[in-house]
């Protein structure tokens, strides 16, 4: 997977893969969003995922650059779908 965050409220990229190796996990390590919004991605597709703050960090954010509560935009491209996957 590669992806770029955004802030919605800020504009501002607050992380992003791309440029980097393809990061993989398993959805269950996600924000809920991420878990919502993943499934049914085939390998090369790209989603823009529109997520609430309530899906995502909600009040306590893991860094500064994301606002409490604050929508968060992700466009990810699946490289890959792992044997894990899921």
């Amino acid at each position: 997977m590669n992806y770029v965050g955004i802030g919605a409220l800020t504009n501002k990229t607050f992380d992003s893969s791309y440029g980097k190796q393809p990061v993989s996990f398993p959805l269950s390590g996600v924000i809920p969003g991420w878990t919502q919004g993943i499934p049914g991605m085939k390998a090369g597709g790209q989603r823009t995922l529109v997520i609430p703050g309530s899906l995502a960090y909600g009040a306590n954010p893991p860094d500064t650059a994301i606002q409490p509560n604050e929508t968060l935009v992700f466009v990810v491209t699946l490289v890959s779908i792992g044997a894990s996957a899921g």
